[in-house]
């Protein structure tokens, strides 16, 4: 047991540094013995596969952070990692440069096509290195600051982050299905 554990303030902090450490762990853990046929297999011509459900998490991961820091300091304009760090032009995909995927159509999820590891890796790492960043920057009162009104309740940093964390849950436990299935197969 840890004689010193953090204080009060940094409890829930700590949980979804934690969270998030996770789903970047396993990630790795999934591109480390993926190849691009697996990355691109989909159950069905409306299902998605692995690499598109990598990318969006990401992708949603990426962009909701940059709101929340924008929301928290209006002056900061911090962009997302996917134009500043310019994966946009290294996964050079048929999308508009600020989409996250939501609401793709079975088209737009298959021509993210097969990607090898290095692009998925490389943007996620970076996303998750801004992520922690982020993280270790705000306080516990932050947490409750309301920063998007358009929902009832409105919607606080801490919402937005269990929501971020809760999808990107999610889209890794159905990438890691998806590479199941396709072993199954026997691919």
């Amino acid at each position: 047991m840890n004689e010193n554990p953090p204080d009060e303030r940094s409890w829930a902090i700590a949980l979804l540094r934690d969270g998030f450490t996770r789903v970047h762990e396993g990630i790795e853990g999934l591109l480390a013995e993926a190849d691009p046929r697996m990355l691109g297999f989909r159950t069905g011509p409306n299902s998605n596969s692995a690499a598109w459900l990598l990318w969006h998490l990401t992708r949603v991961q990426d962009d909701h952070f940059a709101d929340l820091v924008n929301a928290l300091d209006p002056g900061s304009s911090t962009g997302q990692r996917w134009i500043e760090g310019d994966w946009v032009s290294r996964f050079d995909l048929p999308y508009s440069r600020l989409d996250t995927g939501y609401g793709h159509t079975s088209e737009q999820v298959a021509a993210i096509g097969m990607p090898g590891t290095g692009n998925l890796r490389g943007y996620h790492q970076d996303v998750h290195e801004e992520t922690l960043k982020v993280l270790g920057s705000l306080s516990e009162a932050d947490l409750g600051v309301v920063i998007d009104t358009h929902w009832d309740p409105a919607v606080t940093v801490a919402m937005r982050l269990i929501s971020v964390l809760g999808d990107t849950t999610s889209h890794l436990g159905q990438a890691e299905f998806l590479r199941g299935v396709f072993a199954d197969l026997g691919h």
